[in-house]
């Protein structure tokens, strides 16, 4: 339902063509997912992008509990060759300890810089995010990028990755971020910028039923 809502968000504003690669985990060749400490299929498998691009080009990984409210050509634009990858460096911490489907949320390093990535897949230091390596790697190395030097991480501007909730209602903001739950769960159908998902969601379904 997320997934299926953002897209329909991406594909109202772009100017350029844009493809969707959901990661399906029986569907990511060589790799089996051995973390027992996700909230979600793609918490760990979102560092396959590089590889599953045969470690060529641009692609940029999103979480599905977003939308977008400008043109994914903008955020395309930004691309940063001296760059390994680009995110949102958010600096703040959690206004909840729980999100949706009574997962904890804790506060750590660097947190939801991996939830937006504009990856520079042919980085050499991405060589080795193989789906081997990925299985053994924890959380922390991943999700903080530790493999690069901090001078290859780029900035992007916050209002790509705005977390509704965590910060103030910003209607401006080029992408919504739903980090602590998707109004499509029920404990989320009325929180914080929740108007837009819906109104989204309900354009994504015009037509059913006629």
């Amino acid at each position: 339902m997320a997934f299926h809502t953002f897209c329909q968000s991406v594909l109202e504003q772009t100017s350029q063509p844009v493809s969707f690669t959901p990661l399906v985990l029986k569907s990511l060749p060589g790799y089996t997912e051995t973390h027992t400490d996700g909230s979600n299929a793609f918490i760990y498998s979102r560092f396959l992008t590089p590889y599953l691009c045969g470690f060529e080009g641009w692609a940029i990984f999103a979480d599905g509990d977003m939308i977008c409210r400008a043109d994914i050509a903008e955020l395309w634009a930004l691309r940063d060759e001296s760059k390994a990858v680009m995110v949102v460096q958010h600096d703040y911490q959690t206004k909840a300890t729980m999100k949706y489907l009574g997962n904890k949320n804790q506060n750590y390093p660097r947190k939801n810089w991996s939830s937006l990535v504009l990856w520079n897949c042919a980085h050499p230091k991405h060589r080795i995010l193989t789906p081997e390596f990925l299985m053994g790697q924890a959380g922390a190395f991943l999700h903080r990028f530790t493999w690069l030097d901090d001078s290859e991480i780029g900035s992007l501007p916050k209002e790509w990755n705005w977390l509704t909730t965590e910060y103030e209602d910003n209607y401006d903001a080029k992408l919504l971020h739903y980090t602590l739950g998707t109004p499509c769960f029920k404990d989320y159908h009325d929180a914080d910028m929740a108007d837009v998902w819906h109104a989204c969601h309900e354009r994504a379904e015009q037509g059913m039923g006629v």
